[in-house]
């Protein structure tokens, strides 16, 4: 979460060191790799340290979640999502590589299905009630492993067409991400956390684990997978708003991803709430140094909110550049600039009235960029000064951007 901000605001550059804390886990996930499951390639479970520590740690209802090294590799991937620096690709892609080896290698088929699955693994600090009444964290195939591991072998298919190699690999990849389980819908409406319907006895789990793949993940979206976002927003009801405060910064980022702006700001009043509470309580808020209360304190509900900030404000994550997405009505005028999309653009939004006046989007490399016009909006394009006509191809209008080159549009309602 710490690191969930950097790009789309516009800090590519402390990538840097979180680059380097995962190429120094490799050598030890391969060691972790080999001794816990006699598999190639490398893994990090969810506790680590500088000194790369990866294997299963402290308490098993957490600490033996198999898909650390997976997440770690997103956050790796988004940096070239939002620069397109091949340099960078190329540094970066055998570690990718290596954590896409250990899960098609170390997976197994599911009793009941023909599926690959992790195990055993476990969906962070959640829990399910046994048949017999017991409660149980260990299980095969948690929807937060299989979502992190199919966008891992996208990003490593989508890394070796880039770079022009291993094919064959890649086929590989290409044929376990279609075996991962999907994901699935239960019979009250909501995304299923666990492979088979469970009643858990934390209801109001402040962990949103399989929602990862609204965010920080990519794979649900409004636009792309309809149903299965309105299942993720129907766990988000279950689960409900009050929780600590690094979980309420996840939310926030969750509501705007599915465009719900009154929501997520109401989140983000929630995480703003001024707290004395030192020990742990269940409920977060902030203390009077402005630092984030889980309670105790804990940085990644400042860099999570700040993040969630953003996505209300632009998102670019399903293809297309999207001004406004989640913006609430108490923000009814304002305006942004310095924010980053994917395709390395940077943007600038002005609105007015809760209605988009005005944007900028500059191209630091040359990029194709699509882009959402509001609905019921007309669009004026000025790309260095002079008028253009963009390409509108199945609702989004299409502009090619030499680097240096400054789009800039006008928005009439």
């Amino acid at each position: 979460m710490n690191h969930w901000p950097l790009e789309v605001t516009n800090l590519p550059m402390l990538n840097e060191p979180f680059y380097a804390l995962v190429k120094g886990m490799v050598e030890p996930g391969r060691k972790t790799a080999k001794a816990y499951f006699n598999s190639p390639g490398w893994v990090a479970f969810v506790v680590t340290n500088v000194w790369g520590y990866t294997s299963p740690g402290e308490g098993a209802n957490w600490g033996s979640g198999i898909s650390g090294s997976g997440w770690l590799c997103q956050v790796l991937w988004d940096h070239y999502a939002f620069t397109q620096d091949e340099k960078y690709l190329k540094k970066m892609y055998p570690i990718l590589k290596s954590a896409a080896t250990f899960y098609l290698y170390s997976m197994v088929k599911d009793a009941n299905h023909d599926w690959l699955v992790t195990a055993p693994s476990e969906s962070p600090e959640n829990a399910f009630y046994l048949p017999d009444g017991k409660e149980a964290s260990i299980c095969a195939g948690p929807t937060i492993d299989n979502q992190i591991i199919r966008e891992l072998f996208m990003h490593v298919i989508d890394a070796s067409h880039i770079l022009g190699r291993d094919k064959a690999f890649g086929k590989k990849l290409e044929i376990a991400e279609n075996q991962l389980p999907p994901n699935q819908i239960d019979f009250a409406g909501r995304l299923m956390e666990w492979l088979r319907p469970s009643k858990e006895p934390f209801p109001h789990m402040r962990h949103m684990s399989p929602i990862w793949g609204l965010y920080p993940g990519n794979e649900i979206s409004l636009s792309g997978t309809p149903k299965i976002a309105e299942a993720a927003k129907q766990l988000m009801i279950r689960r409900g708003d009050i929780s600590t405060g690094w979980s309420l910064a996840w939310k926030i980022n969750l509501w705007a991803r599915l465009r719900k702006g009154s929501h997520a700001f109401k989140l983000l009043k929630d995480l703003l709430h001024l707290t004395t509470q030192k020990g742990f309580s269940g409920s977060g808020g902030i203390y009077p140094d402005l630092f984030d209360a889980c309670p105790f304190f804990q940085i990644d509900g400042n860099f999570g909110g700040t993040s969630g900030i953003a996505e209300m404000l632009v998102q670019s994550q399903a293809g297309f550049i999207q001004f406004l997405p989640a913006l609430p009505g108490r923000w009814p005028e304002g305006s942004f600039s310095g924010f980053c999309v994917r395709g390395r653009g940077v943007v600038s939004a002005k609105w007015d009235d809760g209605k988009l006046q005005s944007a900028t989007l500059k191209a630091t490399v040359g990029h194709l960029f699509k882009i959402d016009v509001p609905k019921e909006s007309s669009c004026q394009l000025y790309v260095d000064h002079k008028k253009m006509q963009p390409v509108v191809a199945e609702g989004l209008r299409e502009i090619y951007l030499r680097k240096g080159q400054t789009a800039a549009m006008a928005f009439n309602r």
